[in-house]
């Protein structure tokens, strides 16, 4: 997004939704200066302490948010409060800022300390806009499913392995047996995929990871897939019934001979981020990618974010 679009879209801002996660102690103590200060600037604010039951009340087929539509969202939490609010307005996508009291935060963005300086950059017009890739699947019986992060299918409780036949288009790729498979999105990367063993994606990239999860056999590697073909996954083995997470939530539970399609969602998710910030940045930080075993790499010192200033 240019620069001039980014002040146009600032000077819009009337109205804010801020969405807390108040089970943490540290933004049940943030959230009443947060509301002041937002109000402080002319701006009209709701507020709802409870992002779970919000997500829950207003998420998924056939619901939507029934208040007035906001300009922006405020987010005080970490990735799992920043995804309960993509999944709420995932159809109608409103730009999320999200201040960070969890303990990675790819998608909040910002750091709780600097929650002014972040804010401000936003209504200044100075914020960074990172329009996120996301993933929509349909399956039997009216199964509909819309992700930021990845659709995750999985054994659950049930012993043995899966056998899952993937399809890319009209084409067999493979039968994996594994305990699962992840689809991630770009930003679903550095989340389950991640830690099993998928490559990181740049969040501006399209593409759509597949990892197995355990799989019994070395030659089962992550894929990128094209985003632009629809891909299958079929449950053509299973000893009982096979759980399908969304972003983290469970969703239903399929059983053998389910087929689910999955795709590239028409819409791209706004987020926002402080100026300046970067992508790369963001993973040296979570990642704790740290100088090298060599001494310290050109253009930061270890222990050091890129602008010289401690984590």
């Amino acid at each position: 997004m240019s620069h001039a679009t980014r002040e146009e879209f600032a000077a819009s801002l009337r109205q804010v939704l801020v969405l807390a996660d108040t089970q943490k102690s540290e933004v049940l103590a943030e959230v009443g200066e947060v509301h002041t200060w937002l109000q402080g600037h002319g701006l009209s604010v709701q507020l709802e302490e409870n992002v779970r039951a919000f997500s829950q009340e207003f998420a998924g087929p056939g619901k939507g948010f029934s208040g007035p539509r906001p300009d922006l969202i405020v987010v005080l939490g970490g990735d799992g409060s920043v995804l309960s609010a993509a999944r709420v307005f995932a159809e109608e996508p409103v730009p999320v800022v999200g201040i960070k009291f969890g303990q990675l935060g790819f998608l909040a963005h910002v750091e709780a300390r600097t929650w002014r300086e972040g804010l401000g950059d936003v209504l200044a017009g100075r914020a960074e806009w990172e329009d996120r890739m996301m993933l929509e699947a349909q399956g039997d019986e009216g199964l509909s499913a819309v992700a930021l992060n990845d659709l995750v299918l999985s054994r659950g409780d049930t012993h043995g392995l899966l056998t899952l036949r993937l399809e890319v288009g009209k084409e067999v790729v493979t039968d994996y047996r594994a305990d699962g498979l992840i689809f991630a999105t770009p930003s679903g990367s550095t989340a389950y995929s991640l830690a099993a063993g998928g490559p990181v994606l740049a969040p501006s990239m399209n593409g759509v990871v597949v990892t197995p999860i355990a799989a019994h056999s070395l030659s089962n590697r992550p894929l990128v897939l094209d985003p632009l073909l629809e891909a299958s996954v079929c449950v053509s083995g299973a000893a009982g019934p096979v759980s399908l997470v969304v972003d983290g939530h469970p969703l239903a539970s399929l059983q053998e001979g389910a087929r689910l399609i999955i795709r590239r969602h028409r819409n791209t998710y706004p987020l926002l981020a402080p100026a300046g910030a970067t992508p790369w940045r963001r993973l040296r930080e979570r990642l704790g990618w740290r100088g090298s075993f060599f001494g310290a790499e050109p253009g930061f010192s270890p222990g050091a974010d890129s602008d010289g200033q401690g984590s």
